[in-house]
């Protein structure tokens, strides 16, 4: 039974149709990579999914249960996490309070600042705890962002573009941290880095002008002729 299906999910934009018709099954415990030249509909995919902006047609299940309509917030108890493409921490907090506002909707006072240690330790930011957010380097920024998405605790955890301005030594730490995360978690990841999806990737899905045009395994992508085209390069 797949965790997450669309069926025929779509958005326009006044006349422009940035997502049309796609069809996407992702199975518990895999980690899909969904990749697509720039404006392929990548990030306005993941925005319906997570419910930050309405679907125009077609339908979304999440853990069996058909959420189309519902808003982001019951998406999230229900266990679905994103991460922007852009940071979108609290500058002014800590490191430790960004957590906390997140680990806040799924643990209760007793458990809460346990999560909170558990979950800076998994992203290797236990030392940076009681640092401003806002004075942390671009790439451990990045971090707290994950590590607010993981404290939730999802079942499904969509990260968009996370290696964005990431130096080539804190790329290699990231993968390695998404590998240890997907042992427990479903991963969803956006990105456009073609190293790290082929590292991590079970599964890719490729978009370009908001349609599904290729589905399968890394090594398939990598050798078919229309992603080559479109996205790869000869």
């Amino acid at each position: 039974m797949s965790l997450l299906l669309t069926e025929g999910l779509g958005r326009r934009f006044g006349g422009l149709e940035a997502v049309r018709d796609v069809d996407l099954a992702l199975r518990e415990g895999e980690v899909r990579a969904l990749i697509g030249p720039n404006g392929a509909g990548k990030t306005t995919l993941v925005s319906m999914l997570c419910g930050r902006i309405a679907a125009s047609s077609g339908r979304i299940h999440f853990a069996g249960r058909e959420v189309t309509r519902l808003p982001a917030h019951r998406r999230i108890r229900m266990g679905m996490a994103y991460t922007f493409q852009i940071t979108s921490i609290f500058a002014e907090l800590t490191v430790r309070e960004n957590v906390r506002l997140a680990v806040q909707r799924v643990a209760d006072d007793a458990a809460l600042e346990l999560r909170v240690a558990e979950t800076l330790a998994c992203v290797g930011l236990e030392g940076r705890a009681d640092q401003r957010a806002g004075d942390l380097a671009y790439g451990h920024q990045r971090l707290v962002e994950v590590a607010m998405g993981l404290g939730q605790a999802p079942r499904l955890l969509i990260l968009d573009e996370p290696t964005q301005g990431l130096s080539d030594g804190e790329v290699a730490g990231f993968v390695a941290l998404i590998r240890a995360v997907a042992r427990e978690t479903t991963v969803l990841l956006i990105e456009h880095n073609i190293d790290v999806v082929m590292a991590l990737a079970d599964r890719i899905t490729v978009l370009n002008f908001g349609r599904v045009i290729a589905e399968g395994a890394p090594a398939e992508i990598r050798a078919d002729p229309v992603v080559q085209e479109a996205y790869l390069g000869g």
